[in-house]
C-alpha cells in the first residue's frame, strides 16, 4: 500500500527501441538537457551496457566505480551510484559492460523484473527531488529493458526516419502489452519521436506519414533533424544544448521537452 504522506515522485519515462542507432541514447541525453533547462531536476538512469548516456555526460569509464548494477543487484546506497554532471539539477547512474552479465544473474532471482522498480522507488529517493527519470534502456528487448518498464510510467520511443523503420516497432509495442499485462498496468505510450529527419529526402516524408497515418496521435508533432551538431556533440562529453545551443538539433529538442511537458500538463488537469 503506498504511503499518503510521501511527496508525488517523479515521472519515469523509458527511451527504448530494439534496434540500435536510431538516436535512442541521443535523445536520452538531449531530452533530459532540455528538461532542465526549462526548470526540472532530472535523473538519467544508463541501463545500456554500452554506457554511452553516461560517456554523453563526461563520467569516465575509469571513475565509475558504482554504476546501475550495483544499483540493481547490490542494492547500493543511491549517495554512491547517482553521479553529477557538468549540467546542475541533471545527474546520471552510469553504466559500464559489467552490466551485460545482469541477464545471466537476474534469472535466478524472483523479483528479477521489479528490481529498478523498487530502487527508483525507494524512500531516500525523495530527497532527491526529481522532477524526471529518463531510463535509456539497451538496444534489445532482455530483462533490463522488461526492468525499465516495470519501473516506468511510460515508454518514449525514438523511431530512425528510414525504410522498415515501422516494422520493428510492432515486437517493442507487444512487449509494451505483455508488460502492462503482467506487471505495470499503468504503463503507456509516452509517444513515437523520428529522429535522423531529413526534410530534402523523399524517404524521410514518407516515414513520417506512414508513422501518422498508422499512430496518429502517439507520433510527436517534433521531429528531430539529422544534424551535424547533434552527432558531434558525444565526442565533447555535453548535450547539443550545451555544445551548440542555437543549432537546429538543440532546438528540436527543447521544443520536444515542450511538447512532453505540455502533455503531461494536459493529462493531469
Amino acid at each position: 500500500m503506498s504511503d499518503p504522506t510521501r511527496p508525488i515522485g517523479p515521472k519515469i519515462i523509458a527511451v527504448a527501441n530494439q534496434k540500435g542507432g536510431v538516436g535512442k541514447t541521443t535523445t536520452a541525453i538531449n531530452l533530459a538537457a532540455a528538461l532542465v533547462e526549462s526548470g526540472y531536476r532530472v535523473l538519467v538512469v544508463d541501463l545500456d551496457p554500452q554506457g554511452n548516456a553516461s560517456t554523453g555526460f563526461g563520467i569516465e569509464r575509469d571513475d565509475r566505480e558504482y554504476t546501475t548494477y550495483d544499483l540493481l543487484l547490490d542494492d547500493a546506497p543511491l549517495e554512491d551510484v547517482i553521479y553529477p554532471t557538468s549540467i546542475d539539477g541533471l545527474s546520471i547512474v552510469p553504466a559500464t559492460v559489467d552490466l551485460s552479465s545482469a541477464d545471466i544473474e537476474l534469472i535466478s532471482n524472483e523479483k528479477r523484473s521489479f528490481l529498478l522498480h523498487d530502487a527508483l522507488r525507494q524512500v531516500a529517493m525523495d530527497r532527491f527531488a526529481w522532477d524526471y527519470i529518463l531510463i535509456d534502456c539497451p538496444p534489445s528487448l532482455n530483462i533490463l529493458t522488461v526492468n525499465a518498464m516495470v519501473a516506468s510510467h511510460s515508454v518514449l520511443v525514438p523511431l530512425q526516419s528510414e525504410f522498415f523503420a515501422l516494422e520493428g516497432l510492432s515486437q517493442l509495442m507487444l512487449t509494451v502489452r505483455e508488460v502492462r499485462q503482467s506487471a505495470n498496468p499503468e504503463l503507456r505510450i509516452e509517444g513515437i519521436v523520428l529522429t535522423m529527419y531529413d526534410r530534402r529526402n523523399n524517404l524521410s516524408q514518407q516515414v513520417e506519414q506512414d508513422a501518422r497515418d498508422n499512430l496518429g496521435d502517439m507520433v510527436f508533432q517534433t521531429v528531430i533533424p539529422r544534424n551535424v551538431r547533434v552527432s558531434e556533440a558525444p565526442s565533447f562529453a555535453m548535450p547539443v544544448l550545451a555544445y551548440d545551443p542555437k543549432s537546429q538539433g538543440a532546438m528540436a529538442y527543447r521544443d520536444l521537452a515542450q511538447e512532453l511537458v505540455s502533455k503531461h500538463s494536459r493529462a493531469a488537469a
